[in-house]
């Protein structure tokens, strides 16, 4: 039977962003967590067992966005501990940087997967259950990225494009459940100090292009974190179908 009050699911949640999140979600009595994650079962295991509490579950369900097929079954965990409150699209993909004549179809198709279809579908899920629910704080935020407005020239223009139509869906999906009081909110990271980078191939970017940001840094973990928690919270009640940079002034 559900035993709490409060599920979030999280997807992309044992690293970088969404795991920063599920820290600061963590601990409060009658509020459940489903952290998805593809790979790494150690680590997953390991930060689920550290957040886990009698009275405020954490479980880390393997779930790759990019199958659709999988995705239900992420959410039936949630389903197990209570009703869904919240849900912060975090997992994401990006390829070794290239210039747009070296992206191949392959690799459109692969970014596109998880990053536009499957958040969509974890959208199309967490809609399902919030829909008919009568929380005032229900509540999705989507991970996006301030390259969906600068192109990332370059570098990834196949993740950029993919983030810029994370804000579209943002601002579509938000204008058609408000009427059910669900928020929809897309949150856009700058530079941001995480593994991402090493994945593009450059794991140094956010050292050298962090002092060239207006605030004279990269963000954090916990910059975007921050943010999202509070997306996620009463405080942020009349925030919905807009985008919220976390860059430095970039």
């Amino acid at each position: 039977m559900p035993s709490t009050a409060a599920v979030y699911v999280i997807t992309g949640g044992t690293r970088g962003i969404g795991a920063g999140v599920a820290r600061r979600l963590a601990g409060v009595p009658g509020r459940g967590l489903v952290l998805g994650y593809r790979g790494r079962h150690d680590r997953a295991r390991a930060l689920a067992e550290e957040l886990d509490r009698p009275d405020s579950p954490v479980r880390a369900v393997a779930c790759d966005v990019g199958d659709p097929a999988q995705i239900p079954d992420l959410f039936a965990a949630a389903d197990a501990l209570g009703p869904l409150a919240g849900l912060v699209n975090s997992a994401g993909v990006l390829e070794r940087q290239s210039t747009f004549d070296g992206i191949d179809a392959e690799r459109w198709t692969r970014i596109l997967a998880v990053n536009v279809v499957g958040l969509a579908g974890c959208c199309r899920e967490a809609v399902a259950r919030m829909r008919d629910g009568d929380r005032p704080d229900r509540v999705i935020v989507n991970v996006s990225s301030k390259a969906a407005e600068l192109g990332a020239p370059g570098e990834y223009v196949d993740y950029a494009a993919s983030k810029a139509a994370v804000d579209t869906l943002t601002r579509g999906l938000a204008l058609e459940v408000a009427k059910y009081g669900i928020r929809v909110v897309s949150v856009r990271p700058g530079i941001i100090d995480t593994e991402i980078h090493g994945t593009g191939g450059d794991p140094d970017r956010a050292h050298r292009l962090g002092p060239q940001q207006p605030l004279g840094r990269a963000g954090t973990v916990e910059d975007v974190a921050g943010t999202i928690t509070w997306l996620l919270s009463p405080d942020a009640a009349f925030i919905t179908g807009t985008t919220i940079d976390v860059t430095g002034g970039r």
